[in-house]
């Protein structure tokens, strides 16, 4: 009865939860915001009067919170403060190339969820938030999975994050060189790529001239289109002389859907071991599992609760491994028809 009222006052459906979709918690929130007149108008109406008779508790708990203006203000600021960390996963979510934006959109998008916190709490920058504090463990912890070598090289021969334009648009942002996480994890990288003494000096070299804007890269059109132009036509514009660098990455569509079959693969096989009913080990999927209540498990904890898997990190850069891990994978699912 409550939803064919609802219907009559509001061309949107409403959204259920489902662990499946993506954020959905989030993305109900949105609806909720959206509607609101909507419910507004509702609880107003004659037919919501009708039915409030039948059931009150229920009707009384409706109109209660759509008429609390608390509320509303906390669902603004759940949407407002998820909203960096949502746009973020949007970007990454695609069949386009992103690689080369992770990095900068991980760090971009904790610094703008500590504006919106420190904003709504009314503190400085340089001031202490409980609450963030738990929010900021939580994404660096999930960051720390997702960060890999390859992210930093990605990151690191991005011509947009050497242009001045870009390095003017945030507080302490530096050349991709100049960082020194970024330029520990892009040796590693380059050491496991190019395994060969003389070739990776020579890709050294390249990256030099590259980050230094010297030599060819001293061009002012390669300089001046480094902003605005899209790395990868940007590369085939003016890496020709770079061509360790110019090379492109072997990780194709594909062999990247091969490796998330793996990744899924890994987990359901990982339910036959003793160490998944340990309670001491991670719980890999959490939501898959419905285990019970979070009420013992503190936040950081849970945010804990998630898939390491290093070895699959060296596959993106070994051939060899996978090809066999490819062919391990069709036999699999000969098996199963």
């Amino acid at each position: 009865m409550r939803l064919v009222i609802y219907n009559r006052f509001s061309p949107l459906k409403l959204l259920s939860v489902a662990d499946t979709r993506f954020a959905f918690i989030v993305v109900m929130l949105k609806r909720f915001k959206l509607i609101r007149r909507t419910l507004e108008a509702m609880i107003m109406s004659d037919q919501w009067a009708q039915y409030r008779e039948d059931d009150q508790g229920k009707a009384r708990f409706v109109r209660d919170k759509v008429v609390d203006e608390d509320w509303w203000e906390k669902v603004d600021y759940i949407i407002t403060f998820t909203g960096p960390i949502y746009d973020m996963i949007r970007v990454c979510d695609t069949d386009k190339s992103c690689l080369h934006l992770v990095y900068e959109l991980w760090d971009s998008m904790i610094e703008k969820v500590k504006q919106v916190i420190f904003y709504h709490e009314g503190k400085q920058a340089d001031g202490f938030s409980p609450f963030y504090y738990v929010v900021h463990r939580i994404l660096v912890d999930s960051w720390a999975k997702s960060n890999t070598p390859l992210h930093c090289l990605a990151h690191s021969l991005n011509p947009r994050f050497y242009c001045e334009q870009w390095l003017q648009e945030g507080e302490g942002r530096v050349p991709s060189h100049m960082d020194g996480e970024v330029s520990t994890e892009r040796i590693k990288c380059f050491r496991r790529i190019f395994s060969n003494e003389n070739e990776r000096i020579r890709a050294n070299n390249e990256f030099t001239n590259f980050s230094l804007k010297s030599g060819h890269f001293a061009d002012p059109d390669s300089i001046g289109s480094m902003y605005v132009t899209d790395p990868r036509k940007w590369w085939e514009s003016f890496g020709s002389n770079a061509p360790l660098l110019q090379r492109r990455n072997k990780l194709t569509p594909k062999r990247a859907k091969d490796l998330v079959f793996i990744h899924n693969n890994l987990r359901l096989l990982s339910r036959n071991s003793f160490q998944y009913y340990d309670k001491k080990t991670k719980l890999w999927n959490v939501g898959g599992d419905q285990f019970g209540s979070m009420k013992d498990v503190r936040v950081l904890e849970f945010a804990n609760l998630s898939l390491d898997e290093p070895e699959l990190e060296s596959v993106l850069f070994d051939e060899n491994a996978t090809t066999s891990m490819e062919k391990e994978k069709d036999s699999e699912v000969e098996k199963m028809s």
